[in-house]
């Protein structure tokens, strides 16, 4: 054979104490733009440019402890490496930013592998336990257990339905994806690496998912069948030791192979003859064939990296043509969870067509050989005749042939089935945090306290604390037997539930009160065959909706008081006294992976159901909060940090009033609760996700704002804040006009809701402001006519008088005149009633004290204008007392009619005036000339001299005017 130098460069370096260097790795990206390295005594990751190999690579340092395993999705944009430091990490790709910190062990990681669509990452260690990690949200779908010793090798097969793995005691195992179960056990087929950690036990399937190989005991590479684990044949050739690594080429037609003997060896598959060598100065631990080109990369145990350059010699056919095409469901880059839907779908396209050939077949190789058929039929029956002889293979090759027209009919079908039916969102807990090996968490955490649990030789500890010591009672620990998963917690008790256990697959729900008139208040129910997936609290009512979509409704002493059937799949749910709020899944996830979320609000006291809608997420995101702000309103957040309140406004509508793209780009905020004006979160450094237990974590206000476009006149905070008041005005409203109906006393509500026109009006003189020096004087005129309070238009007028814009000043004057006929017409035309007398002479008494306190520098007098989109109370120094005499209530009415009139006039005269002195050039004394000379500060001095409020005399009477 010919000999072939490749040169190696070092990319790390490698701590010799041991002697035996330490196990390096190196991938390709599916462009086979870049190389990534790593190595087990370093913790740094390297990114090299394979075309400037001479150029220095791009370094992450995210871990604390060596390298020991890497892995790229399928379409290279996401990195995975695991570490010594026993955590699993994923960054960008690319560029190299840190994302997640996405799982952790308690032992060292050996093994990392994305499925085909990039929708699972399987991870292992010395942990002997493998996690399979739901990638959209860091969940963890399954955990496989089997293995006796450190995992150190892990395959996902080509059609998404096994998963591979393999032991350090060379113990092979077969996983079903679907149901989580063991199909074959292959104990003792590979080498016993023991503990030298320079070499790792590996699996790997063929590209087109056919075969399975493994290292062999005879310095041979054995390959394995897909369904049946029955050896098939093996590649044995001039190893004279173990082989420790070997890699497909990308059409499976070429294997590399390398040795403890330095050796590594290309194989031609379909010959079993290896067609070239190469001897190296260390053991080649890691190697990866290009994805577009004739060539390999390796890595030695000493962490030197470099390409092999046409491997396959330039005669025999090119290692990246006829490359399997398996039409990955998810090729797009989103990493989506859909095995479970991958099986259904194809089931439901299998089972009708098995015959009498089937010889009885189990489902999974019936599913994958309708599968294969349509991709690359011709492959598979020259490789079916020329390397396998099992009568299990015929019989599916008649049954496929039998097939072809029905697939071909389904395929359609079947294609749009599996990309609609993307991983809808597990149920959740609001307030709640992963579970993490060995460290306390969250079971909730709210505006009230949290609840903390800690796993510890078999059951748990969980504490509860309040935030406010002083309000709620201290609560003993207590020690879970039980192994909760979610509670939910509010000042009076607390509830709790499990996921299913024991032989009756039974779960728990448990009420515990704080304080109670009678002893022994706790109460528990079992649910058999039916597990709690939310619960929440209420007043003196309990919640728990079920895996069986029921809305079980329990009394607080354990009356079980209603079931209800929920229409889909719960989401999360949250209570707030009488009313609960429950979010479910309308339908399957959209092509685009969005969520299609449903809320249904129920009113638990009176039975009734208020509230019923879609829940709005941002596009590509998943729902992490929801629950109630501390005034009732129905609140959500989702992964993309939008916080939304629902209100009536347009019929009921959800308003964003968060977004947290618009704060610090390296912070996260999991949100714990709001209130009118604040948000309450805890602020977590980018990349973390959630808070942890200890330190104990720190409550973050931030004010709510809503995500506004940028303004040509730079008064996005102040449009903000005319927003907010808007909205916060319109919850009033409701609020007051609910407790009227019910009879009860408004005055509270009624002195809050002046409070907010105040404010309101300041905010809109400042707009105005901010429009004439902006020129945008359509815009002011729009303002002005959202104005409350007549002395605030007549501030406006002033403004703008003082701004030089006389025909600004005319228009306002023209909006004020308007309003006031339009008032003075109102009142003649609506007489109040008798039952309603005594308010208005509160009202009619307030306007003409106003009246008579009117500064003669002011040409107006001062009564309340009736607001053009809220009904607002008026405001008296004296609230009237119940005696007033029926005498005084009929003259009040003639009374305002009749200054009405006198403002009328007064308006008018006053516009005339200004149109002669416009005329004549004269300049009258005062501040009512027009053309007096003012700058933008002394704009900004009157625009804060009107607002200044003397409740409960007119919020807007200044005490002089110069």
């Amino acid at each position: 054979m010919k000999v072939r130098s490749v040169k190696l460069r070092e990319a790390h370096k490698v701590a010799t104490n041991s002697g035996r260097g330490s196990f390096c790795s190196v991938l390709w990206d599916q462009q086979a733009l870049h190389l990534v390295t790593a190595s087990s005594s370093d913790p740094s990751i390297s990114i090299h440019d394979p075309l400037l190999p001479s150029t220095a690579p791009k370094i992450l340092r995210h871990h604390r402890d060596g390298v020991t395993a890497l892995a790229i999705s399928p379409n290279s944009t996401c990195l995975a490496s695991g570490s010594v430091d026993h955590s699993v990490k994923l960054y960008k790709f690319p560029g190299g930013e840190f994302e997640t910190n996405i799982t952790r062990f308690t032992l060292p990681i050996r093994a990392l592998a994305f499925n085909r669509s990039g929708s699972m990452l399987a991870a292992a260690g010395d942990d002997e336990g493998i996690k399979l990690i739901n990638t959209i949200d860091g969940s963890i779908a399954r955990v496989l257990k089997g293995h006796k010793g450190p995992v150190t090798g892990l395959a996902f097969d080509p059609n998404s339905e096994y998963l591979a793995s393999i032991d350090s005691a060379g113990s092979v195992i077969y996983w079903e994806l679907h149901s989580g179960r063991t199909l074959h056990t292959l104990n003792g087929i590979a080498p016993d690496t023991g503990s030298d950690l320079s070499v790792m036990n590996v699996v790997s399937w063929s590209p087109d998912g056919e075969t399975l190989a493994a290292p062999g005991l005879r310095n041979d590479l054995v390959m394995y069948d897909r369904d049946t684990a029955e050896k098939l044949f093996s590649l044995r050739g001039d190893h004279i030791q173990p082989i420790c690594f070997f890699s497909w080429s990308p059409n499976g037609k070429y294997l590399a192979t390398s040795g403890l003997d330095r050796q590594v060896l290309i194989w031609d598959v379909a010959r079993k003859q290896d067609i070239d060598s190469h001897k190296f100065d260390d053991n080649i631990c890691c190697m990866a064939w290009k994805p577009i080109g004739n060539a390999l990369a390796v890595i030695d145990v000493m962490g030197k990296y470099g390409v092999w350059e046409s491997v396959v010699p330039s005669s025999m056919k090119s290692p990246t043509d006829d490359v399997p095409n398996l039409q990955s469901k998810n090729s797009n880059g989103l990493l989506l969870f859909d095995e479970d839907e991958q099986d259904d779908v194809d089931v439901s396209g299998s089972l009708s067509d098995l015959g009498e050939d089937s010889h009885g077949e189990t489902e999974p190789p019936s599913r994958k050989r309708l599968r294969k058929h349509t991709a690359y039929e011709e492959d598979f029956s020259e490789a079916g005749s020329e390397e396998w002889s099992l009568p299990k293979v015929d019989s599916r090759k008649k049954m496929n042939c039998r097939n072809k027209e029905s697939l071909n009919r389904n395929e359609g079908l079947r294609s749009i089935m599996t990309s609609a039916r993307m991983k809808m969102q597990e149920a959740f807990q609001p307030g709640a945090t992963p579970a993490l090996p060995g460290k306390r968490r969250f079971l909730c955490y709210n505006m009230a306290g949290s609840i903390t649990t800690i796993e510890h030789d078999g059951y748990s500890h969980i504490e509860i604390d309040f935030h406010d010591t002083g309000k709620g009672p201290r609560v003993p620990s207590m020690t879970d037997h039980f192994g909760f998963t979610v509670a939910a917690l509010n000042e009076n008790a607390s509830v709790f539930a499990n996921s299913c256990k024991g032989e009756k697959n039974m779960s728990t729900l448990m009420y515990r009160p704080f304080s109670t008139w009678a002893n022994n208040s706790e109460w528990s129910m079992r649910l058999e065959g039916e597990e709690v997936k939310v619960v929440a609290l209420g007043t003196a009512w309990v919640a728990a909706i079920t895996s069986s979509n029921f809305l079980r409704i329990f009394t607080e002493g354990g009356l079980q008081k209603h079931i209800l059937s929920l229409d889909g799949p719960v989401v999360t749910a949250a209570g707030f006294k009488d009313e609960l709020a429950v979010v479910t899944h309308a339908s399957d996830c959209l092509p685009s992976n969005d969520q299609m979320l449903e809320f249904r609000v129920f009113n638990i006291s009176s039975g009734t159901q208020p509230l019923r809608g879609r829940l709005p997420l941002t596009p590509g995101s998943r729902l992490t909060w929801f629950g109630f702000s501390e005034e009732g309103l129905l609140s959500s957040n989702d992964s993309k940090g939008v916080l939304r309140v629902f209100t009536n406004q347009y019929g009921g509508s959800w308003l964003p009033l968060f977004s947290a793209s618009k704060e610090k780009s390296d912070e996260n905020y999991w949100v714990v609760g709001l209130n009118a004006s604040k948000l309450f979160c805890i602020v977590c450094k980018y990349p973390d996700l959630f808070p942890q237990v200890m330190p104990k974590p720190v409550l973050t206000l931030l004010n709510l704002s809503f995500p506004l476009a940028s303004s040509d006149l730079g008064a996005e905070a102040l449009e903000n804040e005319f927003i907010l008041n808007n909205m916060h005005l319109l919850q009033i409203q409701k609020r007051m006009e609910e407790m009227a109906g019910a009879g009860l006393d408004t005055t509270s509500l009624d002195d809050e809701a002046f409070g907010l026109e105040v404010a309101q009006d300041r905010c809109i003189l400042r707009l105005i402001a901010s429009c004439c020096n902006g020129d945008k004087l359509v815009r002011a005129t729009e303002l002005v006519k959202l104005l409350t309070m007549e002395k605030s238009v007549k501030g406006a007028i002033k403004l703008v008088t003082a701004l030089k814009l006389p025909n600004l000043a005319e228009r306002f004057n023209s909006v004020l005149e308007e309003r006031l006929l339009n008032e003075a017409e109102r009142t003649k035309q609506k007489p109040l009633p008798n039952s309603v007398a005594h308010v208005a002479a509160n009202k009619t008494l307030t306007s003409a004290e106003k009246i008579k306190t009117t500064e003669s520098a002011i040409p107006l007098s001062s009564p309340k204008l009736t607001a053009p989109l809220f009904t607002k109370k008026a405001k008296s120094q004296e609230v009237a007392r119940v005696g007033i005499q029926k005498t005084e209530q009929n003259q009040i009415p003639v009374l305002d009619d009749i200054e009405k009139e006198k403002e009328i006039e007064k308006v008018k005269s006053y516009g005339e005036v200004k149109k002669v002195g416009e005329m004549s050039g004269i300049q009258p004394n005062g501040s009512s000339n027009p053309f007096v000379k003012s700058s933008n500060k002394e704009a900004n001095k009157l625009v804060e001299n009107q607002v200044q409020s003397h409740r409960p005399s007119n919020p807007f009477l200044k005490s002089s005017i110069k």
